[in-house]
């Protein structure tokens, strides 16, 4: 085990729990720095006894975050949020929070901070979410220009905010909604190749002060993503195309929900492409340009989806079979 202390902002999280596992595994003492510690004792059994610990910490917090940076060589800040509720807005924690993080980073005299952002991020997007994951870039790279930035697009996995949400709600609607009719591009990365690519960019110094879009291999349309779900789930609905301002309205009315399944900002965002740049390809900014060959959409979805089927994993997959 190796003496080099890493400390996680929201290692409990989707990707923070891939992240903290890989890092485990290459050897390196982990802190996962957490709102509710007593929830993340799951993370210890990722790493050898004592490798990994979780311990208190709220970004919105000075001392809190400094607890925790404290005795570390290197952090991850993964911490973002894709709806406001209360105090957890987007830019107290993918602004401020950010910023926070890095400039104290600074203070502790840690060299290395990777920073996960999201594809999209841009100061003068219309979108809150996209403008706060854009000012947190520019605040983390005010306070530490050799930190590395990951752009991710849509991340999946097992247990992903993505395909479980939308094939929950193919067993219970009877269409499942395509926003601009369904147009938009998305380019899934799996949520290892993520945790992989974090890994990569906290030891690689050459990665320092770079920006990386992480895309998967293959780029899809909202409406292709669908089918796949349908396919997968082994349900027949209708794909509903909805117009913007219809899907705007809606927007509207959900996200006065207190866990709402479409936001007015999430349509702002939906309305752009979320796929890797042409630049970002040119620059040799991807995530392929980490060393790593992205797995697909294909070949990882099928292990989880099939719980959404009427009969689970015994439900025999009629589509292959007809293939």
């Amino acid at each position: 085990m190796s003496a080099t202390i890493v400390t996680v902002f929201g290692g409990s999280g989707f990707i923070g729990r891939h992240v903290v596992r890989e890092l485990a595994k290459r050897g390196y003492r982990v802190r996962a720095a957490v709102r509710h510690p007593s929830r993340a004792g799951f993370l210890r059994t990722m790493g050898l006894p004592g490798q990994v610990e979780a311990v208190y910490a709220d970004i919105s917090d000075d001392d809190s975050v400094a607890r925790a940076l404290s005795g570390a060589q290197m952090a991850v800040n993964l911490v973002g949020i894709l709806y406001e509720t209360g105090k957890q807005t987007f830019d107290a924690l993918q602004t401020e929070g950010a910023g926070r993080v890095a400039w104290t980073a600074k203070t502790k005299g840690i060299k290395r901070l990777v920073h996960v952002s999201a594809i999209g991020a841009d100061e003068e997007s219309a979108a809150d979410y996209a403008s706060s994951k854009g000012e947190g870039e520019q605040a983390v790279l005010d306070a530490l220009p050799n930190a590395v930035i990951l752009r991710p697009s849509i991340v999946f996995g097992s247990g992903d905010g993505f395909f479980n949400r939308f094939a929950a709600m193919a067993k219970y609607l009877p269409a499942l909604p395509l926003l601009g009719g369904g147009h938009t591009r998305m380019q899934p990365v799996y949520v290892d190749d993520v945790a992989d690519a974090v890994c990569t960019a906290l030891a690689d110094t050459s990665t320092s002060g770079k920006i990386y879009e992480l895309g998967g291999p293959e780029a899809y349309t909202f409406k292709e993503l669908m089918q796949i779900v349908l396919r997968e789930t082994q349900r027949k609905r209708l794909l509903a195309p909805v117009p913007w301002g219809i899907a705007k309205l809606q927007g509207r009315i959900l996200g006065l929900l207190p866990a709402p399944l479409l936001t007015l900002d999430q349509v702002k965002m939906l309305q752009s492409d979320n796929v890797v740049s042409d630049t970002a390809k040119a620059e040799n900014r991807t995530i392929e340009a980490l060393g790593i060959t992205p797995k697909s959409v294909e070949a990882i979805v099928p292990g989880y989806l099939w719980m959404y089927r009427r009969q689970g994993q015994y439900q025999h997959d009629i589509n292959r079979e007809n293939a």
